[in-house]
């Protein structure tokens, strides 16, 4: 699998006083830098030798999320309240509950 498919980023660590690099599918690596070049360049050189290790002790790789296939759907348990209240709101809105949830969270 290329490194170059997995999501990145670089922030500010206040407490390091460094950038910190980071990549999403690998929430337990980081790369500490004086640049955020130099932090982006180091996570992904750590993430490339990982996913060689993990090769070699035949682990799951985790699959970069640029190409995870998503349904469109996901199940969410709310209280009766808020299920009436969101019934509510849709039907003053003329909407079905999903659309209005949909809009609500794509904000």
């Amino acid at each position: 699998m290329k490194n170059d498919l997995y999501t990145y980023r670089v922030t500010w660590s206040e407490e390091d006083q460094e950038y910190v690099g980071l990549c999403t599918e690998f929430p337990s690596l980081s790369w500490l830098d004086e640049s955020q070049e130099l932090a982006l360049k180091g996570i992904r050189k750590l993430i490339s030798e990982a996913i060689k290790d993990m090769k070699e002790n035949k682990e799951k790789i985790p699959i970069p999320f640029s190409i995870r296939k998503y349904s469109g759907k996901f199940m969410v348990r709310i209280p009766p309240e808020v299920h009436k209240k969101l019934a509510e709101l849709a039907a003053e809105e003329g909407v079905s509950i999903n659309r209005l949830v949909s809009a609500r969270l794509a904000k």
